[in-house]
């Protein structure tokens, strides 16, 4: 080591001692916003290649080694601030380096990154990797060393290519001693010991291809290539900060509604500026099924004392609701994705729910000061109603309704005088929507004190309740009958109601069933069988049904229309029922025989998981689990299939897998805008995430009917396909097409080992090769196609952000131009490939030969990048000589003297354009004012071209 190494390394032997002092005497020494303040670290002995990271060693005032996640700089993104403290007070093990090829290939006995099969590549850095291949591989390693596992899960989908592409009911455990993947904060604990991207191979350095791990030279041997070389997966959910401490963080519970995940440092393709240690991401929104050339992994080891989430309202939590089963798993059960499940959080006494059409599994908690019971969803399944009063207990219980969903819209309250108690969902003959609730859900016991009580209806519609109506005496708050001949309660009593021969409820009579035991949490099955579902108390009679004893709730009964049992259901070993309901479904009760959601409680008397009871076999499904969960909800949207429709219901509009990544959610979406407007489509928007980003539909003039199918990844060859696949074939009434001329990256190629997604990507979806088989439905589009995909998995979470027909709209101007844009591509590399640009050429020639033979018009469009390109070597993100691009540029005009249909439309002019700072979301991307402004004059060109027709 040279002198100069040696004063460094003793320079910050004798920074960390006196740090240390000031610390344990209660000062802190800082450097910039952080406390510089290192856990010692050792080599772990004993699982070979990692660190051991003493952070029990440090003793800061909050409890551990802290570090730092987050900052205050306002150019950071909004899930990068403000700055979070972190407090570990365990120690961990952690990799020196990204896993290597030849490290994967060890325990997974192969891998699918080209880059491995190479000489030479045994110690390149893994890429090409999802989370779910991180995970598969952490666990491997713990069985073949004789550890527990980190994660469980119940089944695992592997692609063509032999990537983990999803995993059912996936849970990391963190209480397990085994390999995992680090925290975040763990990761940035060990990375902050000497933060340096520029001593990291990066894209200044690495000819824009990963180097063998720790191969750049460095002042110290702890942790090689975190501020470069490869990005790296981390365990952490994405949530958002808030500026306080947090003991032993593990990042959020879930993914939210997008399912998005952390990754960290920096890689060979980024310039060192632009690494900052408090990054989360990437250039677009990474789920846990993305992968990347430059995205990798390190490995780490230990269990998590105690450790802590915070959900994506703020809120720590010292546990967490677990979704167990999948999108996929509910499909099967009911065969369709439109399920949603709503329960309270006793915990919190809050409501929450999953929302299961999006495919990745989320609990969205709503917070606000109301004490939440009974939930139910409304028939459309947008409305949630709730009361504060809890069955069995008298006393004061108003009634509220809200949207089933995170807005912040107050609750709508029903004012009477009196209580509202056990809110049921109903739809009347007439079509009205009315809630049927009691004016007491107490003991019902003494007849007398049960008939004083009374149950009602209210109609609600356009936001508004009417005025509420008597129904009959007697709370019945189990259900009331569609055809209004049954009605049910159980608080001490399995009490009915039944209609008079050829009379309504009101002129009913009323009745004890089963045989006036003890019983509760009756549920009035909505299916037309008139089945009711109720828990009792190990009675005799239950007994003699089932054939032997059993404890309190231990068995789910059923009773037929005149209170008969027809059928017991034990609960799961270890556990007995609670707070059973009919799941709202529309199914033939024949058929399946329905099923029924309750909760589990354990000898302690905690609700520890939701369940779903299938009625027909007796099977349970686990749903959710956690500390106590109360007062579960079904609903199951009506069958969306059209009766005329000859269409395969597996393959039709299946264009998405459950928690897939972006790109694939954004073109389930162009497709689904695809099929519900062909017919009025007369301008189509093309390209990538920069037309996606900056085209605006809504914008342009009432001539013209836009829809932005611009999407990411994105080729000129993806863009030329969809055209001759689909929109040539469907959108009749065609006149312009707008597509991105990203001469920046198209360095990409065509065919089986290109960049063309129908080629490498569309034959891992049904909905493609189904539509393939049929030839694109050249014929016309078949009925129910539309309803189909509409229906398909992950068919809300687009809506939020692309409700401007396609474009993104969640590109808010809080960032601008960066002031030292990437490079993310050698400038230099056309030159040795001077064919590809060629060949890029020649797919747009093909886009306008085949839309001039329709009389289209197409406008090539350059968007804007960063004025601060012009400063340097590069033409854009991706690279290319300035002279070359130049060069590009004016051959792409003069394509309009031998193609009269095509018209060249540059807003970037060489980075001289007027689009400024307040416009841009990146050095590439315009936000939504940018959008505005790039749209207008798109509109003037449309307008112009109109008027020489």
């Amino acid at each position: 080591m040279s002198t100069a190494r040696n004063c460094f390394k003793f320079f910050k032997e004798i920074l960390f001692l006196v740090s240390a002092v000031l610390v344990l005497s209660g000062c802190e020494t800082f450097l910039g916003d952080h406390v510089w303040l290192h856990a010692p670290i050792e080599e772990d002995k004993v699982h070979d290649g990692l660190v051991v990271v003493r952070a029990s060693n440090v003793k800061h005032k909050s409890g551990g080694s802290v570090t730092y996640l987050g900052t205050y700089a306002p150019s950071a993104k909004v899930n990068e601030q403000p700055q979070l403290r972190v407090a570990l007070n365990y120690d961990y093990s952690l990799g020196m380096h990204e896993v290597t090829c030849a490290e994967f290939k060890s325990v997974m006995g192969t891998t699918f990154d080209e880059r491995c099969r190479g000489k030479d590549s045994d110690l390149l850095p893994v890429t090409k990797v999802t989370y779910y291949d991180a995970v598969l591989y952490a666990n491997e390693r713990s069985k073949r060393e004789g550890y527990d596992t980190a994660y469980t899960y119940s089944s695992a989908n592997i692609d063509d290519i032999g990537n983990c592409t999803s995993m059912e009911g996936l849970v990391f455990h963190p209480e397990v001693d085994a390999y995992r993947l680090p925290t975040e904060a763990e990761w940035i604990l060990a990375a902050d010991r000497d933060w340096n991207p520029s001593a990291e191979w990066n894209a200044q350095n690495s000819d824009f291809e990963p180097k063998n791990v720790c191969s750049y030279p460095h002042l110290h041997g702890d942790f090689c290539d975190m501020g470069g070389n490869v990005k790296e997966w981390v365990s952490d959910w994405l949530n958002y900060f808030r500026d306080t401490t947090i003991t032993n963080f593990v990042g959020a519970p879930d993914g939210g509604v997008l399912g998005e995940r952390v990754i960290k440092g920096g890689s060979y393709r980024n310039d060192p500026s632009s690494i900052k240690l408090y990054n989360r991401g990437d250039v677009y929104i990474v789920t846990s099924a993305a992968k990347s050339d430059y995205l990798g992994f390190r490995i780490a080891f230990g269990k998590i004392p105690n450790a802590v989430w915070m959900g994506h309202d703020g809120l720590v939590r010292e546990s967490r609701i677990m979704p167990l089963a999948s999108a996929s798993v509910i499909k099967k059960n009911f065969d369709t994705y439109h399920i949603k499940l709503a329960f309270r959080n006793d915990a919190t006494g809050n409501l929450a729910f999953v929302d299961y059409v999006n495919g990745t599994l989320s609990v969205s908690e709503i917070t606000d000061t109301l004490d939440s019971y009974h939930p139910d969803i409304s028939p459309d399944g947008r409305l949630i109603a709730f009361c504060t009063g809890l069955e069995g207990v008298s006393g004061k219980s108003d009634l509220y309704i809200r949207p089933l969903g995170l807005s912040k819209t107050r609750p709508i309250k029903l004012n009477i005088k009196g209580n509202a108690s056990i809110p049921r969902w109903k739809v009347l003959d007439n079509g009205d929507t009315v809630i049927v609730y009691v004016s007491d859900a107490g003991n019902n016991k003494e007849t007398s004190e049960f008939k004083s009580k009374s149950t009602w209806q209210v109609k609600y519609a356009k936001g508004r309740f009417g005025t509420p109506q008597k129904l009959f005496s007697g709370a019945y708050h189990g259900g009331v009958s569609d055809d209004n001949t049954l009605a049910v309660t159980g608080a001490r009593l399995l009490r009915a109601r039944i209609a008079n021969p050829g009379k309504m409820l009101s002129d009913g009579r009323d009745t004890v069933w089963y045989n006036g035991e003890q019983a509760c949490n009756a549920s009035l099955a909505n299916d037309g069988s008139k089945r009711v579902a109720f828990l009792d108390f190990g009675g005799k009679t239950g007994a003699e049904f089932v054939g032997k004893s059993y404890r309190t709730h231990e068995r789910l009964l059923i009773a037929d229309s005149t209170g008969k049992l027809i059928k017991t259901i034990p609960a799961p070993e270890g556990f007995t029922f609670d707070h059973t309901e009919w799941a709202l479904n529309y199914a033939d009760a024949k058929k399946d025989g329905g099923f029924i959601v309750a909760t589990v409680v354990n000898a302690n008397g905690a609700h520890l998981k939701i369940v779903l009871v299938n009625v027909a076999d007796g099977s349970i499904l686990d749903l959710v689990e956690g500390d106590d969960l109360w007062h579960p909800c079904l609903w199951r949207t009506k069958n969306y299939a059209p009766e005329k429709s000859k269409l395969d219901p597996d393959s039709a509009g299946v264009y998405l897998h459950p928690s897939d990544e972006w790109a694939s959610i954004i073109m389930r979406f162009k497709m689904e805008l695809l099929w519900k407007y062909h017919d009025s489509i007369n301008v189509a928007i093309l390209g990538s995430s920069r037309s996606m980003y900056g085209v605006s539909p809504s914008r342009l003039d009432e001539k013209f009917f836009a829809v932005n199918f611009g999407h990411t990844p994105n080729s000129i060859y993806t863009s030329r396909d969809l055209l001759n696949h689909y929109l040539f074939n469907h959108l009749k009434k065609l006149k312009y097409i707008v597509v991105s001329l990203d001469i920046d990256f198209w360095y990409k190629i065509d065919g089986p080992d290109g960049d063309n997604l129908f080629y490498t990507t569309f034959d891992n979806y049904p909905g493609y090769v189904y539509d393939k088989n049929h030839d694109y439905w050249k014929d016309g589009v078949p009925e129910g196609l539309l309803e189909y995909t509409q229906n398909s998995v992950g068919s809300s979470d687009e809506k939020y952000y692309m409700n401007d027909r396609g474009r993104y709209t969640n590109a808010y101007c809080q960032w601008e131009w960066k002031e030292k844009p990437e490079i993310e591509m050698d400038s230099t590399y056309y030159d040795q490939h001077k064919g590809i640009y060629n060949d890029s050429k020649n797919a747009l020639i093909d886009i306008v030969k085949e839309a001039a033979k329709r009389d289209v018009r197409v406008i090539g469009l350059i968007f804007p990048q960063s004025p601060e390109y012009a400063k340097t070597g590069a033409f854009g993100r991706y690279g290319l000589r300035r002279s070359v691009a130049q060069k590009m540029i004016s051959e792409l005009e003069a394509l309009n003297k031998k193609y009269p249909n095509f018209v060249l439309m540059d807003e970037n002019k060489m980075g001289k354009h007027d689009y400024d700072g307040q416009m841009a979301i990146d050095e590439d991307h315009l936000c939504n004012a940018g959008a505005m402004r790039l749209t207008s004059r798109l509109n003037d060109v449309l307008l112009s071209l109109e008027s020489k027709k």
